[in-house]
């Protein structure tokens, strides 16, 4: 509840200083959730969690020193990028963000929480981070450049990693990407789609850490090469991981596609080709490491002749409600769309949109299929 209502507290903040406040209180409160774990490795992750974001506090409240002393302000406003004070409040904001080398400590640390903690730690810390950006430096275009490389590189870790927690949270990564990008392009339609894809991934990501969170319960292991075939004993788990691989893989009627496609169609409108392109090379890698290969590894696959319960009936209400959110929102996006701080019309679904991620999900599941067959 801290780290929950320091992160909103954030949100409020109209001075860099109450910014800062709450900006560590996120930190203190949030560590508890890895050290609840209790063991020494989880002890280990937390001491290392801590002391990087304390450290991204420190560089925060010294441009915010510097800022002071540049502007006579300490206002929360849009910021330009070409002092000192300005290029400090951006680094510690990447920190939080996990831009590229500012990251291992969200790889290290979110694997290492407690089944519940994982899942909230996913909400909170980045989604302050990416808000801080849209606040603080929207149209920024070194952002675009940061969040492509961020959307791009998860995707090899991901496809090797074992632990199923450890390849969600690089998927997670990868999703930020996609924010930053947005943040960075800053049109009103771009904002829109970063804060979308923001209040969408706090859903199918959280529903994916609880189904693999539920296996973890069950089994006492996240990794890969322990689980198969899970989808005997544990089937309503394995249909709300599929409902959060299907919206991570932004399949039509789900919440991935109604936030994703605002921001590849922010994209395409200011004519950054290159930019789509890559975007949507990292909705291939989303769609094969999440979408489909975490799923198949987890509940199908080989048979790893585990028989355990399924997910208590706590657990079961809340992946059924997250799921339950998940297809509403891809159904019925003009609910999210309302909220949005821009007034942009925005049709999600049309034709071309729609065929081709149809194509997208096709061709990867085709290309993943054809790789199991022969056994790779």
């Amino acid at each position: 509840l801290l780290y929950a209502g320091s992160a909103i507290g954030a949100v409020f903040a109209a001075d860099l200083i109450t910014l800062f406040v709450f900006w560590e209180g996120t930190a203190i409160a949030s560590v508890f959730l890895i050290w609840a774990r209790r063991t020494e490795g989880s002890f280990a992750a937390g001491m290392r969690y801590l002391i990087i974001q304390i450290g991204s506090g420190v560089i925060l409240i010294a441009g915010i020193v510097l800022y002071y002393c540049e502007t006579g302000t300490i206002s929360f406003t849009a910021m330009e990028l070409g002092s000192p004070a300005t290029w400090a409040i951006l680094a510690a904001i990447g920190i939080k963000c996990a831009f590229p080398f500012l990251h291992n400590w969200m790889h290290d640390a979110y694997p290492s929480a407690t089944v519940t903690g994982t899942v909230v730690l996913s909400i909170f810390t980045t989604k302050l981070a990416v808000y801080a950006l849209l606040r603080g430096f929207p149209g920024t275009e070194l952002l675009i450049y940061i969040g492509v490389a961020m959307a791009l590189f998860p995707i090899a870790f991901a496809l090797l990693e074992n632990d199923l927690r450890r390849v969600l949270t690089y998927s997670l990564n990868s999703q930020l990407g996609f924010m930053v990008v947005g943040a960075g392009i800053g049109t009103p339609l771009a904002i829109n789609g970063a804060a979308a894809h923001a209040v969408a991934s706090i859903f199918y990501q959280g529903l994916l850490f609880m189904s693999v969170g539920a296996v973890l319960f069950r089994t006492g292991t996240a990794r890969a090469t322990a689980l198969g075939g899970l989808y005997r004993t544990m089937p309503l788990t394995m249909i709300f991981c599929l409902v959060g691989a299907a919206s991570i893989s932004a399949l039509p009627f789900t919440s991935g596609f109604v936030s994703k496609s605002l921001i590849l169609s922010a994209s395409g409108y200011e004519e950054l080709f290159y930019v789509w392109l890559a975007l949507l090379v990292a909705s291939t890698g989303a769609i094969l490491h999440t979408g489909l290969r975490l799923p198949y590894l987890a509940f199908f696959g080989s048979d790893s002749s585990l028989r355990p319960k399924e997910a208590p009936s706590g657990m079961l209400l809340a992946m059924a409600l997250t799921a339950a959110l998940c297809i509403a929102i891809g159904v019925f996006p003009g609910a999210l769309y309302a909220l949005l701080p821009n007034d942009v019309p925005y049709e999600p679904y049309t034709f071309s949109h729609t065929i081709v991620q149809l194509q997208l999900v096709a061709f990867v599941a085709l290309a993943f299929t054809r790789a199991v067959k022969i056994g790779f």
